[in-house]
């Protein structure tokens, strides 16, 4: 299986997303967790999925130089609605005007993988349709409150509370609106353990 396939291989994750952790995790590989202050600005000219690989290339240029058997694994989400990103938000307000922005809408999470060793870079991305039905001011100041998302792209994470309770529709993978598109990790795992 694939950490049979990584086992000559030191996996780096280069992000501190306890989600990202917990869903390499349940890929029962071996890894450790090393993370390079960022500025995530991006060119503003940058559209959708562009922004993400954007930002995964520059997570994984923050490491040195890497060893032979040294793989770095770099992601980045955002949520796209009303033709601009909805990174995480500063603070309480932000969050609250983000979450009324996709109330009773659907728009696009968009996520991408970088998988880098010294020999080579695989970057894939994947996106997501998401539809919440109509939130009230109520719910999405409970959710704020008890949950805080301020680590979150959009203001939310599908997995808690305001996802069981607000997201209609799904159309793509679950683990893409994470922040991790498993499937795609799985595939650039394979091709860079080939020798």
């Amino acid at each position: 299986m694939l950490q049979q396939k990584l086992s000559h291989l030191q996996i780096i994750l280069a992000s501190s997303s306890p989600r990202r952790k917990a869903l390499l995790e349940e890929l029962l590989l071996q890894f450790t967790t090393e993370v390079y202050p960022v500025d995530e600005a991006f060119p503003k000219q940058l559209q959708q999925e562009e922004i993400t690989d954007f930002l995964v290339k520059l997570k994984a240029d923050a490491f040195r130089k890497l060893s032979e058997n040294e793989v770095i694994i770099t992601g980045d989400t955002i949520v796209w609605n009303n033709k601009k990103a909805l990174n995480k938000p500063a603070n309480k307000d932000e969050a609250f005007n983000m979450l009324k922005s996709l109330s009773g809408k659907t728009h696009q999470v968009i996520s991408s993988i970088g998988v880098t060793s010294s020999k080579k870079q695989i970057i894939k991305n994947d996106r997501v349709d998401v539809s919440f039905r109509e939130l009230t001011s109520n719910e999405i100041e409970f959710y704020i409150e008890h949950f805080q998302p301020f680590d979150k792209a959009g203001a939310y994470g599908i997995q808690e509370w305001i996802g069981k309770i607000g997201i209609t529709s799904i159309r793509g993978s679950f683990y893409t609106v994470m922040g991790l598109p498993v499937h795609l990790l799985y595939d650039a795992l394979l091709a860079i353990a080939k020798k």
